[in-house]
């Protein structure tokens, strides 16, 4: 049987790196009206206090990598998530990238084939990948999915704007990080 191709190895330090922090990216972005959507969503999004308490106690920083653009919709709902888990740990340290200033990574991450953003990846102290996330929850993606399936996405789009509107605390999308951050931060397996 024929091995699989071997991706090249990523130094996850440097694009880490290469990335903005959040206020720069935020600076950055090409629309106003996106920049105050998203300054708006994370400005109102509160964490419930047993979430923010594991944040503030992480046993090792984690690092995350995300992979965001301004314009996109998905972007506008979940990083302001990623974000004001970050503010409630001094050990969560988030960097911004473009698709473009790394396709080599970006890549390695498409969703059932395709480009979809936003993509966060989750790095140890050690800056080992330790798993990834997005573009969005696992159900929505899973709605997605039997979207295509059938042939009829525009209805799995509406189920997931439901969705959405329902969890308008993003809890889902924080239970999903938050135990990718967990995994990161393990000090044994």
């Amino acid at each position: 049987m024929p091995r699989p191709a071997t991706l090249p190895v990523v130094d996850w330090k440097a694009v880490f790196e290469s990335g903005l922090d959040y206020a720069a990216w935020l600076a950055a972005a090409e629309s106003p009206e996106q920049r105050d959507k998203i300054e708006a969503q994370r400005t109102a999004l509160t964490l419930d206090p047993p979430v923010a308490g594991f944040l503030a106690a992480l046993p090792r920083p984690v690092h995350v990598v995300a992979i965001a653009e301004d314009w996109c919709g998905d972007v506008v709902r979940h990083v302001p998530v990623l974000q004001r888990m970050a503010e409630a740990s001094a050990r969560l340290q988030i960097r911004y990238i473009s698709r473009e200033q790394h396709p080599e990574v970006f890549v390695r991450f498409l969703t059932n084939g395709g480009e979809a953003i936003p993509k966060f990846i989750f790095l140890s102290d050690r800056f080992v990948e330790c798993g990834n996330w997005g573009p969005m929850p696992d159900a929505c993606r899973e709605l997605i999915a039997r979207g295509k399936a059938c042939g009829d996405v525009a209805a799995a789009r509406k189920k997931i704007a439901v969705r959405y509107e329902q969890d308008a605390a993003r809890r889902d999308v924080v239970t999903e990080l938050l135990h990718l951050v967990d995994v990161a931060a393990s000090r044994e397996p």
